[in-house]
């Protein structure tokens, strides 16, 4: 834990670590060339039965062959949208489009043809890649519907289809030359109001940003990640995904959120860390009570997205044996804010939302006046880090009204700030 000696509700960048200048295809070749023998990914089917693997030298080499045949199709610069469930291809579409300097654009899986077709407009995409279908959501027939009259899309591609995945117009050799303050992905958030808004990420703020909740979550080169968040989410594609690169661990890829399948990966394959809302870790908990499982592998259990019950807290620990910890993030910073430290005491981590990550500075101020607040004081929760959104897409009038002129992002959401 920090310790930290304040005047006001201001917390300025602990330089505990540095802020890497590396792009997230930058990132993969660095891990693949130390670890390409290691354990990458592996597929977890909707059955809950584990099938398909990478290491971290073949997953290399995928994510760049789709590169190639991306970038004979598509600018640098340009925007595709990603419409799938949890699955390798979305993670080799993360990374292909990485090196090729595409912008990838997420969609939840759950859209129907109208949300679809407000991602794709609003987003500018040339391409949507694309499941037949996923938990009987007809996908290819919504796509049809929604890109129906949109002169913008040149593609639809079945990513199961591995010669239309693969395809390419004309050879290229070279990849574009890919900087890390580049736009990697636009994420779509809702927010409180409106219609969604497009948060456009650099290859900066997300691999550092899972750099920095992965290291405080304690993942080493030997933990094994069930990953149940989606990957359009910063959560899914972001700290779980960019996070198991940076320790070169294992991650699980896992496509249907069943507790009962979960609770048997985990004693299967000595799962020893998960990511998880509220909601997942109780229903976890109440399938052990009925199905119990050997649980002991587990060393970390991770949760943000709504309030954590102190009691949730405890059951976990117990149940589970292992650490827990809360973060506090929005998709607008890449995406987490604040997050415990492992050795956190248990009031802390039921009663708070931890404190920044490194390079992060953090602020509470008063909604009119834009002032850093006294200790104590509810006030607005601010950021200004290596972090922050570009800004959103195609919106500059939400984006100056997020972001202000000294740079920092006003999160809307409420807080206070003291010390222990």
């Amino acid at each position: 834990m920090y310790q930290l000696k304040l005047s006001e509700s201001l917390v300025t960048a602990q330089e505990d670590d540095v802020v890497r200048e590396i792009t997230v295809g930058g990132l993969l070749r660095e891990v693949a060339a130390e670890y390409p023998a290691e354990p990458a990914i592996v597929e977890v089917t909707i059955d809950g039965n584990t099938d398909r693997t990478w290491t971290y030298g073949e997953l290399l080499a995928d994510s760049e062959k789709l590169a190639l045949k991306l970038a004979s199709r598509f600018e640098p610069g340009e925007r595709i949208t990603v419409w799938s469930p949890i699955t390798p291809e979305w993670l080799l579409m993360e990374y292909a489009c990485a090196f090729a300097g595409i912008v990838l654009v997420t969609a939840n899986p759950a859209y129907q043809a109208k949300e679809l077709r407000y991602v794709l407009e609003q987003s500018g995409s040339v391409a949507l890649f694309i499941v037949n279908e996923y938990r009987s959501n007809p996908m290819f027939e919504i796509a049809t519907s929604a890109i129906e009259g949109l002169d913008a899309i040149r593609e639809t591609v079945d990513m199961d289809n591995p010669t239309m995945l693969f395809s390419h117009d004309g050879a290229i050799s070279e990849l574009p030359d890919v900087q890390p303050g580049d736009a990697a992905q636009i994420q779509y958030t809702s927010g409180t109001t409106g219609f969604p808004k497009g948060a456009v990420l650099t290859h900066r703020g997300l691999v550092n940003n899972a750099r920095f909740y992965a290291k405080r979550a304690q993942t080493h080169q030997k933990t094994i990640w069930a990953n149940i968040m989606p990957m359009f989410h910063t959560s899914g594609c972001g700290m779980v995904t960019l996070g198991c690169l940076q320790a070169a661990c294992k991650m699980l890829m896992i496509k249907l959120f069943d507790p009962l399948a979960i609770n048997r990966l985990i004693e299967q394959e000595q799962v020893s860390t998960i990511l998880g809302v509220p909601t997942m870790l109780v229903v976890l908990l109440e399938s052990l009570e009925q199905h119990p499982r050997d649980v002991s592998s587990m060393e970390m259990v991770s949760s943000g997205g709504a309030m954590v019950a102190p009691e949730l807290v405890r059951n976990i620990k117990k149940v589970f044996g292992c650490q827990f910890g809360t973060l506090y993030g929005q998709t607008e910073t890449s995406p987490v804010i604040t997050q415990h430290h492992h050795d956190d005491s248990i009031d802390d981590i039921c009663n708070t939302i931890g404190q920044p990550l490194p390079q992060t500075n953090v602020s509470i101020r008063s909604v009119e006046g834009n002032k850093v607040l006294p200790l104590g004081t509810v006030g607005e929760i601010c950021v200004k880090s290596y972090c922050n959104m570009i800004g959103y897409h195609a919106n500059e009038t939400a984006t100056v009204e997020t972001i202000d002129k000294e740079g920092w992002l006003h999160t809307g959401d409420l807080g206070t700030m003291e010390t222990r």
